[in-house]
C-alpha cells in the first residue's frame, strides 16, 4: 500500500483484481483454490486487517521480494516500507477504513529481503465489510525499471534546466548532485577539475561521509588521475584496483572504497576533469548502467564548466548556448514562441529525424506530426511558458516512419527574443518493451490457468481410462459393448494427450533432462520430417560442428522441431523451403538491451525457418497462446506453438518469432549452452504384462474415485490396500496398523498434510519406506525431492493399471 494513496480516476486493471477477489471468494472458489488463484497472479497481492496486518501474502513476495508468506503473516505491511512511509501509511488506514471511498491507488516502494528498494504501483480496495475477506485487498505491480528510466529522464531535464538557468558553479554542481541522487547511490560525490598550467587537479565540489575536501593536488596516479589520462568511464571495484595497482597504473589515495565510478568531463576540445561516486561498504552498488548515466551527467557537467570559464554570465552567452545545444544527444530545437518555425536545430535532430539544417529552417514543428495536429500542437500553442511542458506526440521522419517521442519544452530568451527550446526523446523502444512485459505477463497466467486446468483434468481421465480398463479385463462383454469401452478408451487417450500439452505450455509436466548435442536430435528429425512436410517442401539441414552442449529432454525436443515444421508446413501450401539451423551464440548485453527477456551468456541456438504466408503484427501477438489457431475449425487445437513455449521455457531458454507477411517466418529459441560431456542414453526396458506381487500397500488420495481405481489396480496385482483420504487419516492408520507396510502411495497435492509431508513423517520411523507420488503434474519441489533417492518414485495421471502395477513391482524390487 503505498504511503500516499489517491482516488484513482478510472479503475485500473489492478482495481479490478482486487474488486474480484471478494466475490470469486464469497461465490465460487475454496479457500486453497481461491489461495491458488491469487498465487498464480504476476502481481504481489495482499490482505490486510483494518490497523495493516498481512492476513495473507500472495506467493508473488517470494519471487519479486524474496520474504517467505509464512514470515510475512501477522507483520504490519509498514514492515516492508521506509520508515518515514510508515507513520504516513499507519495515519491513513485510520481515516480511510470503512469511509466507503472505494478504491486508492499510488507508487510506493517496499524493501527486498536482501535490503534492497523496488518500486510498485500500489492499488488498495477496502474490503472489510465483505464477510469472506474482511480485510482491505492490496495489489502490487512491480515498475521499478520503469520508475529508473522515468527517474533517469527526469535527471537529465532536472540538469538541462539548471544549464539554463543557474549561472553560479557551485549553485549549479550542488543541484546536479541532488538530482543525481535520485538514480543511483551519490552520497559520496566530488568533481575534480584540472588546471593545465600546473597539472594540478581542484575539487569545486566535494561531498564525502569519510574524508574531507583536499586541498589541489598533483595529478599523480589516483584512480581520478587514471580517468583522467585514459579519458575512459571506469567502474572500478576492489578487484580491478588490484590490478591496476599491480600493473602500476594506479595507486591509494584517501580512503579506501570497493566500489568507485568515474567519468571524465570532455568538452568538444578537451577533457577538463573527472567526475566521480563512490561506495565504501557494497562493492556491488554500480553497474554498466549507472557508468553510461553518470556519463551523461558528466558531458553536461563539463559544457556548463567550460560555459563558466569562457566569460562572465555565460548562462546569457549566445555562443556557448549553441555549443550546448548542439552536442545534445537528444534531438533539440529552438521555436519561435508564435509561429512554432524551427530557428535553431541541433546535429541529434538531423541525424534521426533525416531531415537537413535547410529543409528543418523551411518547417515549424506542425509538420512533424500532421496526423495529430489538433491532439499534440493545440494544448502546446495554448502553454503559457511557466514552469516546464511535457507530453507524448507521435513524429513522422523523412523516410516516413513514425515514432513515438516524449517532448519536453522550457521557455527562454534567445538572441534578444523569447523562445521555445524544445528537446524530443524517441520512446518507441520503450513503449514495444512495455508492450512485450505485458505480454509476458498475460502468459504466464495463462499458463498458471492452464496447469490448474490439466492438473484436475488428469485425476478425471484416471478415473475414466482406469474404470474402462478394469471393464475390459472384467468378465467377457459381449462384442458391441467391447467397441464402446474401447472408444471410450480412445477419447480418453486423445485427451490426456491435450493435457499433455497444456502442461507442457504450462511449464508443469515431468522432464527428464540430461547433456545432449541437439545436432543429434535435429538429424534424427531430419530422417522423419521428409515424410511429414511432403515432396513439395525442400528441407535443408545446417548444423554447427562445434556446437556446444545442453541440458535437456530429448523427447520434448523432438516435439519442438515437430510443432515448428508442421507449422511450417502449413504455411507454404504451395510448397517452399524449410531450414533448421544450429549454432552458438554469445548474446551480449546490447543484444538483451533489446530482449529484455534474455540475459546475456552463452547459448545454443536452434532456428527454424520457412518462407511461407508469414505472420502480421496481430497474430504473432498471440501465437503462443494455447487454443489459439489461424486453421480452419477442426484442423488444429492450438496448442502447438503453445507446447513450444512451455518446453523453451521450462528447458530454460528463450524464443522469439521474426515474421512478414509474404516474405515468411523464423523461429529462434536459445538454449542454455553447458560446459559438462554429453550424457549416453541408457536402452528402455519393455514388458510384456503386469506383474503381480504380494504386500501391504498404504494408498493415500483426496479424490474419492481415484482412490477406487487405484485400489482396485492394486489388489488386481495380489497386494493388500490400506485406504486413507488424506495425510492425517493416513498417519492415524498406520499407528493403529499392526504389521509391516511396504510401501506408501500417495498423491502430492492434498488438503492439509501434502504427500510429502507424509513420506517425511512416515520415514522417520521407518528411513526406508519405498514411496510411489502420484500427481497430475510435477511440481518442482517433488521432482527436485526425487533426484538420487531410489526408494523414491513419480507416475503421472492418467497411468494405466500395467504402468501402476509395473512402477509397484519396480520400486518393491529395490527397496
Amino acid at each position: 500500500m503505498p504511503a500516499e494513496l489517491d482516488a484513482p480516476a478510472g479503475v485500473a486493471s489492478s482495481d479490478h483484481m482486487a474488486h474480484r477477489v471478494s466475490s470469486l471468494q464469497s461465490t465460487v472458489l475454496d479457500p486453497e483454490q481461491f489461495s491458488t488463484l491469487l498465487d498464480s497472479v504476476c502481481e504481489l497481492i495482499a490482505i490486510l486487517t483494518p490497523g495493516g496486518i498481512i492476513q495473507f501474502a500472495s506467493q508473488s513476495f517470494v519471487r519479486v521480494l524474496g520474504h517467505r508468506t509464512e514470515d510475512l503473516v501477522g507483520k504490519s505491511m509498514a514492515y516492508l516500507l521506509p520508515a518515514h512511509d510508515a507513520i504516513d501509511f499507519r495515519k491513513q488506514l485510520q481515516e480511510w477504513v470503512g469511509n466507503g471511498a472505494g478504491a486508492k491507488s499510488g507508487r510506493c516502494r517496499l524493501q527486498s529481503k536482501d535490503g534492497s528498494w523496488r518500486w510498485f504501483d500500489a492499488t488498495a480496495r477496502d474490503c472489510t465489510r465483505v464477510p469472506a475477506v474482511k480485510g482491505i485487498v492490496v495489489t502490487y505491480r512491480d515498475v521499478t525499471d520503469l520508475q529508473r528510466m522515468e527517474a533517469e529522464r527526469q535527471v537529465i531535464a532536472e540538469v538541462v534546466h539548471a544549464l539554463n538557468e543557474t549561472a553560479n558553479l557551485d549553485e549549479l554542481l550542488s543541484g546536479i548532485h541532488q538530482a543525481l541522487k535520485k538514480v543511483l547511490y551519490a552520497e559520496n560525490c566530488f568533481v575534480a577539475l584540472h588546471d593545465p598550467e600546473t597539472d594540478t587537479f581542484t575539487f569545486p565540489f566535494f561531498a564525502d561521509q569519510v574524508d574531507v575536501a583536499p586541498p589541489p593536488q598533483r595529478v599523480g596516479r589516483s584512480c581520478t588521475a587514471f580517468v583522467f589520462r585514459t579519458g575512459t568511464a571506469m567502474l572500478i571495484p576492489q578487484s580491478e584496483f588490484d590490478r591496476l595497482a599491480e600493473q602500476g597504473e594506479v595507486e591509494l589515495v584517501g580512503s579506501p572504497s570497493p566500489a568507485w565510478l568515474g567519468v571524465p568531463l570532455k568538452t568538444p576540445t578537451a577533457t577538463i576533469g573527472v567526475l566521480v561516486v563512490q561506495h565504501y561498504e557494497n562493492e556491488q552498488v554500480y553497474d554498466k548502467r549507472d557508468l553510461e548515466f553518470v556519463s551523461s551527467v558528466g558531458g553536461h557537467i563539463a559544457l556548463a564548466i567550460e560555459r563558466r570559464r569562457s566569460e562572465d554570465a555565460l548562462r546569457k552567452n549566445e555562443e556557448m548556448f549553441r555549443l550546448l545545444f548542439s552536442y545534445s544527444p537528444l534531438p533539440t530545437w529552438v521555436l519561435d514562441r508564435e509561429t512554432l518555425r524551427f530557428l535553431q536545430v541541433n546535429d541529434a535532430a538531423v541525424r534521426q529525424y533525416g531531415f537537413s539544417y535547410d529543409e528543418f529552417h523551411e518547417k515549424s514543428i506542425l509538420d512533424l506530426c500532421p496526423e495529430e495536429k489538433d491532439k499534440d500542437i493545440e494544448p502546446f500553442r495554448q502553454w503559457n511558458g511557466q514552469g516546464r511542458y511535457n507530453s507524448n506526440w507521435k513524429h513522422r521522419k523523412k523516410d516516413g516512419k513514425l515514432m513515438e517521442v516524449e517532448v519536453i519544452a522550457h521557455e527562454l530568451d534567445y538572441a534578444g527574443r523569447r523562445v521555445r527550446l524544445v528537446v524530443a526523446q524517441d520512446i518507441t523502444e520503450r513503449r514495444l518493451l512495455e508492450q512485450q512485459f505485458r505480454q509476458a505477463q498475460k502468459m504466464e497466467a495463462v499458463g498458471r490457468l492452464a496447469g490448474g486446468v490439466a492438473h484436475d483434468f488428469n485425476n478425471l481421465l484416471m478415473v475414466i481410462k482406469g474404470h474402462t480398463e478394469l471393464l475390459l479385463n472384467a468378465v467377457p462383454s459381449p462384442e458391441q459393448v467391447t467397441r464402446k469401452i474401447e472408444q471410450i478408451e480412445r477419447a480418453a487417450d486423445r485427451a490426456s494427450t491435450l493435457t499433455r500439452q497444456l502442461l507442457a505450455f504450462s511449464r508443469m509436466q515431468l522432464l527428464q533432462p540430461r547433456v545432449m548435442n541437439l545436432n543429434a536430435v535435429v538429424e534424427d528429425m531430419g530422417k522423419l520430417l521428409p515424410r511429414l512436410i511432403g515432396e513439395d517442401i525442400e528441407l535443408v539441414l545446417r548444423t554447427a560442428a562445434d556446437l556446444g552442449a545442453i541440458r535437456a529432454d530429448a523427447s520434448q525436443m523432438e516435439q519442438v522441431i515437430m510443432n515448428l515444421a508442421v507449422n511450417a508446413r502449413d504455411a507454404m501450401p504451395g510448397g517452399g523451403r524449410l531450414l533448421i539451423e544450429t549454432s552458438n551464440e554469445a548474446l551480449d548485453s546490447a543484444y538483451s538491451a533489446v530482449h529484455p527477456a534474455i540475459q546475456k551468456g552463452s547459448y545454443v541456438l536452434l532456428a527454424v525457418s520457412d518462407n511461407g504466408t508469414g505472420m502480421d503484427t496481430e497474430t504473432q501477438a498471440h501465437i503462443f497462446e494455447p487454443f489459439f489457431t489461424t486453421k480452419e475449425q477442426g484442423k488444429g487445437t492450438g496448442l502447438g506453438l503453445a507446447t513450444v513455449y512451455g518446453v523453451v521455457k521450462q528447458s530454460g531458454g528463450f524464443i522469439w518469432v521474426y515474421s512478414e507477411l509474404g516474405k515468411g517466418t523464423c523461429f529462434k529459441i536459445y538454449l542454455p549452452r553447458v560446459d559438462r560431456p554429453v550424457e549416453k542414453m541408457g536402452s528402455a526396458q519393455t514388458y510384456s504384462e503386469a506383474p503381480r506381487g504380494t504386500g501391504t500397500i498404504l494408498l493415500t488420495e483426496d479424490e474419492q474415485d481415484v482412490r477406487e481405481v487405484a485400489r482396485e489396480f492394486l489388489e488386481s496385482g495380489g497386494y493388500t490396500v490400506i485406504e486413507a483420504r488424506n495425510g492425517a487419516e493416513a498417519m492415524k492408520l498406520v499407528e493403529q496398523h499392526a504389521g509391516d507396510i511396504d510401501l506408501l502411495i500417495t498423491d502430492m497435492v492434498m488438503p492439509g498434510i501434502t504427500g510429502q509431508e507424509l513420506s517425511a513423517f512416515l520415514r522417520q520411523k521407518r528411513a526406508e519406506l519405498p514411496v510411489l507420488y502420484m500427481s497430475g503434474y510435477s511440481e518442482h519441489a517433488a521432482a527436485e525431492s526425487l533426484v538420487g533417492d531410489a526408494s523414491i518414485c513419480l507416475l503421472t495421471k492418467p497411468f494405466s493399471r500395467w504402468a501402476f502395477l509395473r512402477a509397484v513391482h519396480d520400486i518393491l524390487k529395490k527397496a
